[in-house]
């Protein structure tokens, strides 16, 4: 199943995202592709979150669509990376031991009372570990389990993020070793692989059309050979691409092939 779903609120002023969602929708110009419309709530910060109720209807509109059509696969074109409450957990809920690949410059582990911004892209994870917003995490189909985690490209974190991803054993390597990966994933007895694609793990020089631009992320090469690697050792049963502000085709360019390797298949 194929997904359009350009959240912004997550990200508190992001629109920009909106925009480079729509971008990279052009871009594979799909007619099967799903789109989710977005909220016209107030974006009011509540319980230490940005546009709570705002995130809360347009997520619920996504488990909607996902318990009506039931799909084997999912691939989303975003929107911020609080999105991934929904697909992740409906994923790990029908594929036993799922393995997470978190392709991110940023941890997205806090809690709403740990986050100096109080958007929500930054705590996910930490969502889907079972903790945070009680309303979000309701419309969870099922919780990760910390192993199931595996940062690639993170460099920006938080110190209550810091402290909880080594209390909890959580896979963040300062440099990416494929191969490390893979045998990570191997003895964790892992067979399907969700990969969420947050473009800023991405080094600006490499591509700048990025929320958030963090140097020293990773090449665009050496991720593209990640991403076939993984392919090629595991089966890939849903993907995102997410917090891409490109406006036009032109600027999503030196990307495409990742786009299309996330996308297809």
């Amino acid at each position: 199943m194929k997904i359009f779903f350009p959240q912004w609120q997550g990200s508190g002023t992001g629109k920009d995202i909106k925009i480079g969602a729509k971008t990279i929708k052009a871009f594979l110009n799909d007619p099967e592709i799903l789109s989710i419309p977005l909220s016209k709530k107030k974006l009011e910060k509540k319980h230490y979150i940005n546009a709570h109720e705002a995130l809360v209807e347009q997520l619920s509109s996504f488990r909607q669509i996902l318990l009506q059509h039931k799909p084997k696969k999912l691939h989303t074109i975003g929107g911020d990376c609080g999105l991934e409450i929904i697909p992740v957990s409906y994923l790990s809920s029908i594929y036993n031991n799922l393995g997470v690949i978190w392709f991110d410059a940023h941890a997205d582990i806090n809690l709403p009372k740990d986050s100096s911004s109080s958007n929500f892209h930054g705590m996910p994870l930490r969502t889907l570990l079972g903790e945070g917003n009680s309303t979000l995490r309701n419309l969870m189909f099922s919780e990760l389990k910390p192993n199931q985690i595996h940062y690639l490209g993170l460099r920006d974190i938080d110190s209550a993020e810091q402290e909880k991803i080594v209390k909890e054993g959580i896979y963040a390597p300062l440099t990416m070793n494929v191969a490390h990966l893979t045998d990570r994933l191997k003895k964790n007895r892992v067979k399907y692989l969700y990969i969420h694609f947050d473009v800023d793990c991405l080094d600006p020089g490499s591509f700048d059309k990025s929320y958030f631009k963090i140097a020293n992320g990773l090449t665009i090469s050496e991720t593209e050979a990640c991403i076939r690697h993984l392919k090629s050792k595991f089966k890939i049963v849903g993907t995102s691409i997410l917090e891409s502000t490109a406006a036009t085709e032109e600027d999503l360019g030196p990307i495409a092939n990742i786009v299309k390797l996330l996308y297809n298949g």
